[in-house]
């Protein structure tokens, strides 16, 4: 906007009508400009100049922890009447400020507000935890999704398909079993780290049995996160579903399906070695998954 100002022969009038903005701040805006260069346009704090300093005592604030202490379900309004019974002249709002300082600063201890009469599950994962919304993938390996998918390929056959794809780099891992046991599961993550050209950092799985026990403890014992998804979110696991549907459409659908499992492993190991090598993915511009990795490695390189 000043750059637009300064080649329309400083104009304030149409600059403002141009950008949509008043003539105080496109001023304001320009006087900073003007004292520090561009730097001075970047936002800053609004914190005032003077901030309001507690105007209680030490005191007090024990004389409300300690009350709080022996209420925690009490808000301010309760806890009040009680300080003016033994001398405390305060308002309720001090009392509520209070609270919130003393939260604040980790003093209050947080009430355990669960029903005692409703019995409650054990807690049957040991190791497995919601993804923090803090870990964001990056690098290939840092989170690959895993799941899992009937096959029928003769009437009355029913096997179980294991997806993994890596969601920076699409990288695909397929297995077929018998059943979706936890032994075949923890069978599956051995065949997924042997043909992974990256280290595996992270999974993402649903709640299913297959995925605890034998799996859970393989992950533990390989130092791998294992992220749960929370029940009834499979738009979580949006690449590995996505994963499913081609595989089901381009392998499934379209190949003569074996009578064998033996057979239908051989076939679809060559698919996934066509699919991470030779066909291009959309998502990735049209690379391949092996030409997005070797691209990605050479950026690396590049940057030391």
């Amino acid at each position: 906007m000043l750059q637009w100002y300064e080649e329309h022969g400083h104009n304030a009038s149409l600059t403002c009508r141009r950008f949509g903005v008043s003539r105080d701040t496109f001023y304001r805006w320009w006087r900073r400009y003007q004292r520090a260069g561009p730097g001075a346009l970047e936002d800053r704090s609004h914190r005032p100049e003077r901030v309001r300093q507690p105007t209680w005592s030490p005191q007090l604030a024990q004389a409300v922890l300690r009350l709080r202490g022996a209420h925690p379900a009490w808000g301010k309004d309760k806890l009040v009447v009680l300080l003016r019974e033994v001398g405390w002249q305060v308002s309720t709002s001090m009392v509520g400020r209070i609270l919130r300082r003393l939260n604040q600063d980790g003093l209050l201890a947080k009430p355990d507000l669960r029903d005692p009469c409703i019995l409650r599950r054990r807690k049957t994962r040991p190791y497995a935890m919601r993804k923090p919304p803090s870990y964001r993938p990056e690098a290939p390996g840092d989170l690959v999704q895993v799941d899992t998918a009937d096959i029928r390929p003769l009437p009355g056959v029913v096997y179980k398909h294991f997806t993994a794809r890596d969601v920076v780099c699409r990288w695909d891992v397929l297995e077929v079993y018998h059943r979706a046991t936890a032994r075949a599961a923890a069978g599956f993550l051995e065949a997924l780290l042997e043909r992974t050209p990256f280290p595996v950092r992270a999974l993402q799985v649903d709640g299913g049995s297959e995925f605890k026990a034998d799996f859970e403890r393989a992950c533990q014992e390989r130092g791998i996160h294992l992220f749960l998804l929370p029940p009834r979110s499979p738009k979580l696991n949006g690449c590995v579903e996505r994963a499913q549907r081609t595989h089901r459409e381009e392998f499934y659908q379209v190949v003569e399906l074996p009578e064998t499992i033996g057979e239908l492993r051989q076939k679809l190991r060559a698919w996934e070695a066509v699919y991470n090598t030779k066909r291009p993915h959309q998502a990735l511009g049209y690379q391949t998954p092996e030409a997005f990795y070797q691209r990605w490695l050479t950026k690396q390189t590049e940057r030391g």
